[in-house]
């Protein structure tokens, strides 16, 4: 086996372990078997966090070092980040239906975590809109640092304003406030959950890397003109009769 594909073995044991361990969670007092949502509501949204963040180290990297390594970093970490961002706002939307009465509510939480998801839209497409390389690592490292405001925000939304969210409950003072058999579970997805970040990082840099390689071969070879290889029409077999 590669050593590289330990990796994704451990990713695949944390995700049967994460299963196991929300399952045999006691179900909540109130909520009942709803509240097993949790197990990865809560993981995709400290996924998107620890994302978010490892694009603001590649970020300052890009721009104190200039490797191209740096770039690569941010900008899988990105890509990753915003799927679980959109899986924070849809476990999230499904899990307030039948506790709220609503898919959606403009709830501070909500809408902070909505732009977040947006912004972070925002820096891929600025990345997809650049054609040179240095000049589309730069501008993207420049939001990409900028950007990492807004998860602080999310974060503390739930303190700074009245909302529907909980307070919370694990990282508080006097610790956490949870049921024991139910935090320990979601600690077994949260872990599980950064197995499979780190397997899909270390995957999409390697993905990225080699778009680097094609799009080098590519500019080094001359690229034909638009329109060479039309020829216009030839007169030959053909006969004056004048």
């Amino acid at each position: 086996m590669r050593p590289t594909a330990w990796l994704d073995v451990a990713a695949a044991g944390g995700l049967t372990a994460g299963l196991l361990a929300a399952t045999a969670a006691p179900p909540d007092r109130l909520q009942g078997e709803l509240q097993r949502l949790m197990y990865v509501h809560v993981p995709s949204a400290w996924l998107a966090y620890l994302a978010f963040a490892v694009t603001l180290v590649g970020s300052a990297g890009w721009l104190l070092r200039r490797r191209e390594r740096w770039d690569r970093l941010a900008g899988a970490s990105a890509e990753i980040g915003v799927f679980f961002t959109g899986l924070t706002l849809v476990t999230g939307s499904i899990w307030a239906k039948p506790v709220w009465g609503v898919w959606w509510t403009w709830d501070p939480r909500l809408v902070t975590t909505a732009l977040l998801f947006f912004i972070y839209l925002g820096y891929l497409a600025l990345r997809r809109s650049i054609v040179d390389p240095q000049a589309r690592a730069t501008r993207a490292a420049v939001l990409g640092a900028v950007a990492f405001v807004q998860v602080p925000i999310v974060h503390l939304s739930v303190v700074w304003w009245r909302t529907l969210h909980q307070p919370p409950t694990v990282i508080r003072p006097g610790g956490p406030s949870m049921d024991g058999d139910m935090l320990a579970a979601l600690l077994v997805n949260l872990i599980a959950f950064t197995l499979v970040y780190l397997a899909l990082l270390r995957r999409r840099i390697a993905l990225a890397r080699l778009g680097e390689e094609a799009e080098r071969h590519l500019s080094g070879q001359e690229q034909p003109l638009a329109g060479e290889a039309i020829t216009g029409p030839t007169l030959e077999g053909v006969h004056d009769d004048g």
